[in-house]
């Protein structure tokens, strides 16, 4: 059993939340999964069949691949001759506007030039004018020539016979220069307004005519029939074969009923995500039972866990982007900085496996982002520093495009594929290097993710120690004895925890901040009384009793108004537990010893520890604070103290609600008794100088 477990048996309700737990996550998952009921035969041309024998059930058409049917459609596109008509209107039109300006500038213009430009104007609209977008754009779609008709007359003319209207000027105007007009007084006719575009695109005819061409191609090779044998077992996939294949995938679909199919499929799917959705029910039960029994663990591993399958499935379902670009790394990123490795690395699985099920390739995909998930847990083992993300990305996006290279060669792929089978997709590696920046925002979302769910990462925690902190610095001001105690105990108790496999930094804060209610009557604490000034002797025991109790309630509330997490917060209240304040206690039994005297006025409200790092602040403290009162500080009289104090801390049930073995006990006396040893060294006496 995990040290986290709690030893209490499991009751019905705990079951039946789990239970609840476990409905609701498979209702969600599997109800947006997508389900293509579309059968899926994968293998890889030029590899082996991975199947057994492949006979045909029925018969069915040999489709012919999309590269083919492309080849020949392009190969039917260079038949293909537009339809345009060649409108006789616009040559009368304009000859009749020539004709006018003619009559308006005569005086200009001798008769003879008014005929040769009729007679050129005729020629170039008999050859066909055509708009210099239209011409541009029929040269780059690779057409040759054209259909021109003219009332039920249609001939075929090549695309070099038609002008635009820049050509039809040029012609005409080096017709001029060879029949020696001169070009001024043909340009008093502003030659350029009678030449128009007189070849209209016809767009019904048209697409007649390439609807015709297309509908003779044919889209089948031929003929399976039902008992011949498909593929061998073992036989390398030729590109042949893989048509062959493909369309009987294709005489799959056709024959399968999509009502059966689909209902076999989410059957299969809500099996598949309850197995996942148990075996990490069952991984909480046997190793981390303090997790499922936290509301607020519970609702982050749900809202994680969840969120990357649910992703997965919308982009799955509505082919939007590649899911490479999801940053699946975030999920154990989170689940290491709040809670544990392992759990991090469980969950991570669960979640990929989750995720792969949208997917019809899934292997390079879960391969590729359980080793990324390794990587980012491995990379931050202790987040203290914002760089330690930036090298998690670096290390997770090259481990990523390491892994998926290999499995493309594995493959047989390569950069240098002459063909769509054997070549590498280069945009996979684009979108694992955006999905590694992606993984930069993973710093933000912990501090949101911290607020929503009241978790405490290991940058707050570095952040809550900085000594300058006003908090702190107010500390050193008004109760600079108290301050020291708490730096010394923070120090103990780190190391300690380092020792015993604990929370290093979470106890270091955390003894920072134990004692900070002292501030509010620094004077009634012995490490802060100046010049043997003691105040208690004033007061009675009782009233002593609750200055020096009030402490913990004291910097609840301080912490309170100064927002402290409810982990630190949780430090003051148990770092006394509920211990007694036995000075004064045993003081007023002495005093009067035939009275009855209440325990309950000189005892903490505690709680007592819950945690193994709270048990370590209090032993620490309660060791930090005795070991001052010590006469002299020899091994032997360390070691005493060490032993008596936290040997009575277990003998009062102290740390019975926090999962401390007796070794980490021991291994703590091991340590403070060291490190009191190396802070109350015995000094050498310096020998005094006999002057004669």
């Amino acid at each position: 059993m995990s040290r986290y477990n709690s030893p209490q048996e499991r009751d019905w309700k705990n079951l039946l939340s789990q239970a609840l737990i476990a409905i609701v996550a498979v209702f969600i998952v599997v109800w947006f999964l997508p389900r293509d009921t579309r059968s899926s035969i994968v293998f890889e041309v030029d590899r082996p069949w991975p199947y057994g024998q492949l006979i045909a059930p029925y018969d069915f058409y040999i489709y012919k691949s999309n590269e083919q049917l492309a080849a020949e459609r392009d190969s039917i596109n260079k038949l293909y001759e537009p339809y345009y008509e060649l409108q006789t209107s616009v040559e009368m039109e304009q000859l009749s506007a020539l004709r006018m300006a003619y009559r308006q500038q005569a005086s200009d213009v001798p008769y003879a030039y008014r005929t040769f430009i009729e007679k050129r104007l005729h020629e170039v609209y008999a050859k066909g004018i055509i708009s210099t977008d239209e011409l541009r754009h029929l040269t780059d779609g690779g057409i040759t020539s054209v259909h021109v008709y003219r009332g039920n007359v249609v001939s075929s003319r090549p695309m070099a016979s038609l002008l635009s209207p820049k050509a039809a000027y040029e012609y005409i105007m080096s017709e001029a220069d060879s029949a020696g007009l001169q070009r001024a007084k043909l340009q008093h006719l502003n030659l350029n307004e009678f030449i128009q575009d007189n070849l209209a695109y016809d767009q019904v005819k048209s697409d007649a005519e390439l609807a015709d061409l297309q509908s003779s191609i044919v889209t089948t090779l031929g003929m399976v029939l039902k008992g011949q044998n498909i593929i061998e077992k073992g036989k390398v996939v030729t590109p042949a074969d893989s048509v062959v294949l493909r369309s009987f995938e294709r005489a799959l679909d056709e024959h399968s009923d999509p009502a059966s199919d689909r209902g076999s499929k989410l059957i299969g799917q809500t099996l598949y995500v309850a197995v996942v959705i148990i075996c990490l029910i069952i991984y909480f039960n046997m190793f981390r039972r303090d997790y499922i029994v936290s509301l607020r663990s519970v609702s982050l591993l749900s809202v994680l866990i969840l969120s990357f399958p649910l992703m997965t499935s919308a982009l799955v379902r509505h082919t939007l982007l590649s899911v490479y670009l999801i940053p699946y790394a975030m999920l154990p990123v989170f689940v290491r900085v709040f809670m544990d490795s392992r759990t991090a690395f469980f969950t991570h699985v669960c979640t990929i496996l989750l995720s792969a099920i949208s997917l019809r390739h899934p292997f390079e995909f879960v391969s590729t982002q359980l080793m990324v998930g390794l990587v980012a847990i491995y990379t931050l083992r202790e987040l203290s520093e914002r760089s330690q993300i930036f090298r998690t990305v670096i290390f997770s996006t090259l481990v990523a495009l390491l892994v998926y290279f290999s499995l493309d060669l594995v493959h047989g792929h390569s950069l240098q594929g002459d063909t769509i089978f054997n070549a590498i997709d280069t945009s996979i590696y684009k979108h694992i290097v955006i999905s590694g920046a992606l993984l930069l925002f993973a710093y933000p979302l912990m501090y949101l993710l911290e607020r929503l769910f009241g978790f405490t990462s290991n940058v707050t925690l570095v952040e809550l120690s900085n000594v300058n902190r006003p908090l702190l610095r107010r500390l050193s001001e008004v109760a600079p004895g108290t301050f020291q105690h708490s730096m010394m105990v923070s120090n103990l108790a780190a190391e300690v925890a380092n020792k015993i496999g604990a929370k290093a930094q979470l106890v270091r804060t955390g003894a920072l901040y134990h004692d900070i209610g002292k501030m509010e009557n620094p004077e009634y604490f012995t490490e802060n009384q100046l010049g043997g000034a003691n105040p208690h002797r004033n007061l009675s025991n009782r009233e002593s009793a609750a200055i020096i109790l009030r402490h913990v309630t004291d910097g609840l509330e301080l912490a309170d108004r100064h927002e402290l997490p409810r982990i630190i917060r949780e430090f003051i209240s148990t770092h006394h537990g509920k211990g007694m304040a036995k000075y004064f206690y045993i003081t007023e039994q002495n005093a009067h010893p035939d009275q009855h005297v209440d325990t309950a006025d000189f005892t903490y409200a505690g709680p007592n520890p819950h945690t193994t790092e709270q048990a370590i602040l209090m032993m620490c403290d309660a060791v930090e604070a005795s070991a001052r009162s010590l006469k002299e500080y020899t091994e032997q009289a360390i070691a005493e103290l060490v032993d008596r104090i936290i040997d009575g801390q277990v003998a009062e049930g102290f740390f019975r609600q926090c999962p401390i073995t007796f070794l980490d006990i021991e291994t703590a006396k091991d340590v403070l008794k060291e490190r009191l040893k190396t802070i109350y060294h015995t000094r050498v006496s310096y020998p005094t100088l006999n002057v004669k």
